[in-house]
Parts: C-alpha cells; sequence; structure tokens
C-alpha cells in the first residue's frame, strides 16, 4: 500500500453512482472477518468475504504495471487507458454504456498507480450479471473512440494545466523528479502538457494488451455473493485476458538527491514544503518497527512529535505527516507540510530536528505503548465498509502479506520492543532528507547535496 503526498486526481477515472454510494455497506469488525480463497477452474485467484447482510458486491482488482508501463516519452498513458476503460467497450458507445451502469446502480472504476492498474465495481446483488458483463466488455473489448479519447485527453490537459500553478503539485512532481530522475518513478502518472498530446490510440491498446492479464492480476470481492459464484464471475470476467503479461523491466531504486533543498519560486501566499527520503521495504523484518517510529514522529496525526512541535507550539502550519511508501522497487519515507512564506526556514528546521532528535534518541517508552495501542484499535475502524476491506485485500495480495494478515497484525505490533524501535528509528530517519518547496520562502535557498 502506498500513502502518498497529496496531488490532484482525475476525477474522470471513476464514476459515482449516487444510488450506490447511499447504500449502507457492510461494516463488521476486521479481526472477526472470515477471508476466503477461492480459485475458478480456469485457475483465476480471488480473496472473498462472504457477508449477505447488505445486498451488494463489491469487486477490486489491480493488475501489476502501471504507470511504470508507460512507453518513453509518453507519461500519463496508463492514467488515459484508466480514464477511458470506463468510457465505452464492444458494440456500446460511451452514451449508452453510461446509461446502462446508471439505469442498474453500477459503479464502475479505474485507477492508475505507479505499480498497478486497479478497478472498483460496486452493485446490487440483483444486478450482478449485468455488472459483470460489463466489466468483461471494459477488460476485453475496450474501444478508445477517437472522440472519446481527445474528450478526456482535454480534461486531462485541464487539470495538468492548473497544476502548474498548484503549489502542493509543483513541490510534489519536482521531489518525485528529482529523488528518480531517469527512473520511471520519476515521471508524473497524469503525464504532462508534452506527453499527454503524444499519445496515440495505438499506443491505449498496446499497453492494454501488455497489462492486463491473468498472470499479474490480484482479485478481492466482498459482499452477498458465495464462493461458487464467485468462481463463475473470475472465468466469466476475466477469463478472456491473456494468460501472461509483457512487461517492461524496472530496476530497484534508492532516492536520490539527499541533502538538496530546492526552491521553485511561485508568487503564493503559503510555501508548500514535500520532504523525503530512504524508507523500509514491506517485507523488511523492521517494518513494522519503522511502522510505529513514523507514527510517532508525524503519522499519529494529533498525538504526533510533529504535529505537536509544528502546529500546537508554534502554530506554524494547520497541519503536517509523513508517511511510509513503499513500492515494487523502491522503499520511501515521505511527508509534507505548508507554511507562511516568512515562516518556512523555521517550519523546516522545526521539522529537521524533530527527525533527527528522534533518529538520534528513538521513542520513549510511554510513546511506544501509545502507538501500540493506537494502531491496534484503530485498524478495525478503518475498515468500515465493503470497499474499504476489498482494497485492503488487494493490497495484501500485491503486497504478499497472505491471507492470515488481519490475524498476525497484533503479535506482529505486539513484538516490537523498545530497542527495535530505538534501532530502527535511526535507520529509518539518519539517511538525510531531499527537500522541494514551492513558493516564495523566507529563509529557504536551493542547495547542492551536503
Amino acid at each position: 500500500m502506498t500513502t502518498m503526498a497529496p496531488a490532484f486526481s482525475a476525477s474522470i477515472q471513476c464514476r459515482v453512482v449516487a444510488a450506490v454510494l447511499a447504500l449502507p455497506l457492510f461494516a463488521a469488525p476486521a479481526f472477526a472477518t472470515t477471508i476466503e480463497r477461492v480459485v475458478s477452474p480456469g485457475g483465476i485467484e480471488a480473496w472473498l468475504v462472504h457477508e449477505p447482510a447488505v445486498p451488494m458486491i463489491a469487486v477490486d482488482f489491480a493488475f501489476g504495471g502501471g504507470g511504470v508501463q508507460d512507453p518513453a516519452g509518453k507519461a500519463g498513458t496508463a492514467n488515459l487507458v484508466a480514464s477511458l476503460l470506463d468510457e465505452c467497450a464492444g458494440d456500446l458507445d460511451s452514451k449508452t454504456f453510461h446509461a446502462r451502469l446508471e439505469r442498474k446502480a453500477i459503479e464502475l472504476g479505474f485507477a492508475a498507480e505507479r505499480d498497478t492498474l486497479r478497478g472498483t465495481l460496486r452493485t446490487l446483488t440483483q444486478n450482478q450479471d449485468e455488472a459483470f458483463d460489463y466489466l468483461r466488455l471494459a477488460l476485453t473489448a475496450p474501444r478508445f473512440d477517437q472522440t472519446d479519447v481527445e474528450i478526456v485527453r482535454a480534461q486531462i490537459l485541464s487539470m495538468l494545466r492548473r497544476a502548474t500553478s498548484s503549489p502542493t503539485d509543483i513541490a510534489n512532481l519536482r521531489w518525485w523528479q528529482t529523488a528518480f530522475a531517469d527512473h520511471p518513478y520519476g515521471r508524473p502518472i497524469n503525464g504532462t502538457l508534452e506527453s499527454v498530446p503524444t499519445v496515440t490510440v495505438g499506443d491505449l491498446k498496446d499497453y492494454t494488451r501488455r497489462v492486463l492479464a491473468r498472470a499479474n492480476l490480484k482479485v478481492a470481492v466482498v459482499g452477498d455473493i458465495d464462493a461458487e459464484a464467485v468462481k463463475a464471475m473470475l472465468d466469466r470476467v476475466f477469463g478472456a485476458l491473456p494468460a501472461e503479461p509483457d512487461l517492461k523491466p524496472v530496476a530497484n531504486v534508492s532516492p536520490q538527491g539527499l541533502g538538496r533543498r530546492i526552491v521553485v519560486k511561485l508568487d503564493v501566499p503559503q510555501a508548500v514544503v514535500t520532504f523525503g527520503g530512504p524508507g523500509i521495504a514491506r517485507k523488511d523484518p523492521d517494518f513494522m518497527a519503522a511502522y510505529i517510529v513514523n507514527h510517532i514522529l508525524g503519522g499519529g496525526a494529533f498525538s504526533s512529535r510533529l504535529y505537536q512541535e509544528v502546529r500546537e507550539k508554534r502554530g506554524l502550519a494547520y497541519s503536517v505527516y509523513d508517511s511510509l511508501v513503499w513500492l515494487n522497487h523502491s522503499a520511501l519515507f515521505l511527508g509534507g507540510t505548508a507554511t507562511r512564506a516568512d515562516r518556512a526556514g523555521e517550519t523546516l528546521d522545526v521539522i529537521d530536528k524533530e527527525i533527527r532528535r528522534l533518529a538520534e534518541s528513538g521513542p520513549t517508552a510511554d510513546e511506544l505503548a501509545k502507538a501500540k495501542a493506537y494502531l491496534n484499535g484503530s485498524f478495525a475502524l478503518n475498515l468500515d465498509t465493503s470497499s474499504k476491506i476489498a482494497a485492503l485485500l488487494v493490497q495484501l495480495q500485491l503486497d504478499g502479506l497472505g491471507i492470515d494478515y488481519f490475524a498476525r497484525r497484533p503479535e506482529m505490533i505486539n513484538a516490537v520492543t523498545l530497542d527495535d524501535a530505538k534501532r530502527v528509528a535511526k535507520r529509518l530517519l539518519d539517511g538525510g532528507l531531499l527537500v522541494t518547496v514551492a513558493g516564495r520562502p523566507e529563509g529557504l535557498a536551493s542547495t547542492s547535496a551536503q
């Protein structure tokens, strides 16, 4: 699971049907949830939570690929594909396709991420047959009609133009471009004003041919549907896809530019700051300790050190955060804030001081105990709908964490000792930071690597 700094999103990537969102969704305690591994006759696997209490089905899925599979010089191809898959398919043009989805209160959406292309389907149980057929058409027979392509392309370009004056987008984009120069992670998922116009219908069709395949597919189903019906659905929806993807190799990489501060001049009242450095991989034995340390530093909202020092004690910013970001080929520690331009230097000094202090001394025993209690207690509260559970089940499959992760997670958290937390705090936070700032910050200037 990747928790990114805020960035503008394409609303066209997901069509929301009000009738579906108004339904009372499944809300069972996460640790009481029974997850069943289901394999179709055609060999397609899904994780299922059968919950007949509400007559609704949530299907989440992801194909390995994402923006890293964009052709060279054509950043934004995956995003354009995701934005068009629910436009028209088979013998249904865009108007007809949308009308049929809306008539049956079916929600269908797709989104491109750096490593994956993800999809969601939400339907009432009584409409499942039609919903599954529309999803099958979207995946196996997308039309990419030129008229629809140009409409969606224009929407994306409009958002990209707005992003050129957004300090949040600018700081975030410059961070990724600097940290991952000459690597696919450095390319913006949404593309650029220069790259998006060059993407052709042929590029879109080639991307779907290479990426949408059964071997790199993860599926989760939650709701009023049993295992036998899920098996039939899997072959019906995904069975006609190619068996194997044709993915370009992507190198493992660590963020570059550590020690640098990059200021992008922008005439806005606030300065937006993005900061980050190397993280710890999701399957690393130290990950859970790093997760707790991150919560203590800036991931714990009101209780975190950064929140207390930056907002509560000094009033320098409304919010400040940091998070762990794990990708297929890299791991990051990433954070950000926004502050008055005349206090930007002071704000970054406080952030840097707190990071160094935690790296050198580690958390206290009280901080560790409170973090464990919060992370154990809040987990189930964040899984209060079928949609959230389905999304997490897909992510657990992508991360290779096992179907018993819900049961093992409390033990993994409780097993972290104070010595572990102190050792991992130094490992996580002592590697140096790359900082990007958009605005006219006082007390800050661009620097070279230290």
